[in-house]
């Protein structure tokens, strides 16, 4: 356990798969060096700002926004917001003097870790994908060590700077086995039906959504529960939907706060495939339809989810035959347990355990080695 005082700052965010990963980093960091101080960089506006100080830390907003894949005056803006955050964070750095500098991906690190680079302050990447984002592949020839979670990231980022990490996930997600009956009664479910967790991402997946929402009279027949995460900007037609079957078997959220509980119960998970979502589902050990987003850089989630597919731990359904066939297979897979207890058993695995003591550890020798 290290004794003296330092400082991290770590940046990124936009999604909970950026933000859980840096917040679980951030407690194995103050597990292994209490007296650490640690400060948050995100994007103004996002979720990070709710997130990280619930989480009992400190962050500072820039006002920076993703770049536009098609032609917009967005991009035009995008420009002025980058030198304005290219100012603040060299405020930010110069202020708080951080002895090492951590980016977890999204667009909010890449002002901030460019900067420190600068500075010569010593960056670590964190990069969550099978396929990295632009942010990180900017920032890769300026990192001192690159946090991988898939093998062959070599055709990417300078070999001898990778460290193979896997993707740290909220870590009341390393135990659920015991925790089924705290769950049952969570979400007022039976034990005597099976039980579909759907979970878009923490902003909603408007594929799934709307897949589900077409779907709920072919799941209530089939006597399947439902703990549905819709995001926000879906929730009321979910729900409105949901009240007209009168039935404790659709529980309806817009974010669900126990993902620890909701593992726990379910049979059957379908998800996009986000690094992080694919992570916490090789750790539960739960049996997954995979509908990987189209809207993503370099299709990188398809990418992700065919890891699990070669190993025979998961199911694919593309986006544009969600609507037409998601269901159908769901109701096939659900009862089937033989290929169910396969898929669990292959994602497990996949699993990387103790990630995040993995990626502090790094931290701190990058510290110790300065």
């Amino acid at each position: 356990m290290i004794q003296n005082k330092i400082k991290v700052i770590i940046s990124g965010g936009g999604t909970g798969g950026h933000i859980f990963p840096a917040i679980s980093i951030a407690n194995a960091l103050k597990k292994k060096a209490p007296e650490t101080e640690i400060l948050f960089v995100g994007a103004k506006n996002r979720m990070e700002m709710e997130k990280i100080p619930a989480a009992g830390y400190q962050i500072i907003g820039l006002p920076i926004s993703g770049y536009q894949r098609k032609l917009s005056l967005k991009n035009i803006f995008l420009i002025f917001k980058l030198f304005v955050c290219l100012i603040k964070s060299y405020k930010i750095l110069s202020k708080f003097k951080p002895d090492v500098a951590v980016g977890v991906g999204g667009y909010a690190s890449g002002p901030l870790l460019r900067v420190a680079a600068f500075k010569n302050i010593p960056c670590l990447i964190q990069e969550q994908n099978s396929y990295p984002g632009v942010t990180n592949k900017l920032l890769a020839s300026r990192a001192r060590k690159i946090c991988v979670a898939y093998d062959g990231m070599e055709r990417f980022f300078e070999k001898e700077k990778i460290i193979l990490t896997g993707n740290p996930i909220r870590q009341d997600l390393e135990n659920i086995e015991n925790k089924k009956n705290d769950g049952l009664k969570y979400f007022s479910l039976s034990e005597n039906k099976k039980i579909l967790l759907v979970i878009g991402g923490s902003l909603g997946a408007k594929t799934i959504n709307e897949s589900i929402h077409e779907g709920l009279d072919m799941l209530i027949h089939n006597k399947i529960q439902v703990i549905w995460q819709t995001g926000k900007d879906f929730f009321d037609t979910a729900n409105e939907e949901a009240v007209k079957y009168n039935t404790r078997d659709i529980k309806v959220y817009d974010f669900i706060a126990r993902m620890d509980y909701a593992y726990s119960v379910a049979d059957i998970v379908i998800a996009r495939a986000g690094a992080i979502t694919i992570s916490e589902l090789c750790t539960v050990r739960r049996p997954a339809i995979l509908v990987p987003s189209p809207n993503v850089a370099e299709d990188h989630q398809a990418k992700n989810a065919m890891a699990l597919i070669q190993a025979n731990a998961a199911m694919l359904i593309p986006d544009n035959e969600a609507k037409q066939n998601l269901i159908e297979e769901l109701i096939k897979l659900i009862k089937d347990k033989n290929r169910t207890e396969i898929f669990r058993q292959n994602i497990g695995k996949l699993a990387v355990i103790n990630s995040a003591d993995i990626i502090a550890n790094e931290i701190l020798s990058l510290v110790l080695n300065c």
